[in-house]
């Protein structure tokens, strides 16, 4: 197993709004899958295994990385602008989609599926491009932290 992954994930609950079932079960889904499998690695030295907070303040994400024993080791704060129109267009797009899944045909649920996940991938792309320089993930890292950027979604 690689230390250079995450073994903890806290979400802020202060940073977020209410969230509706359907975003409460993505991010029960996405802190599972992370936890599962995950590559994680800060530019810090230290080999891991790391425990992630998550949170939004001054309309700013801030990730707070600590050790295993919750000790801090390393804090940044990406701004959350270059994210605002692909979470807004992520939200609308999932929005259509669980409307969608009560009443359209399977091929107008698998197009707007399949438009749902250009945007999260596009999404997960921006996310990690902010990292650079800061913390090395994966796609599907990223992909998963995307989504909990998302259930941490204030009104941006």
């Amino acid at each position: 197993m690689s230390t250079g992954r995450l073994i903890r994930i806290d979400l802020d609950e202060e940073s977020t709004s209410r969230r509706s079932a359907e975003v409460e079960r993505e991010r029960a889904v996405a802190i599972f899958d992370l936890l599962e499998e995950n590559e994680f690695v800060p530019a810090i030295d230290h080999k891991g295994p790391y425990h992630l907070a998550l949170s939004i303040e001054e309309n700013r994400l801030v990730f707070d990385i600590k050790d295993d024993r919750n000790d801090p080791l390393y804090k940044f704060i990406l701004s959350l602008s270059p994210f605002r129109r692909i979470v807004k267009e992520y939200f609308d797009i999932c929005e259509s989609y669980y409307q969608a899944i009560k009443s359209a045909s399977p091929s107008q649920i698998e197009a707007i599926d399949m438009g749902r996940r250009g945007l999260h991938n596009e999404g997960s792309e921006i996310l990690r491009e902010r990292l650079a320089g800061k913390v090395e993930v994966d796609f599907n890292t990223a992909r998963r932290l995307f989504t909990l950027i998302c259930a941490l979604h204030v009104k941006m």
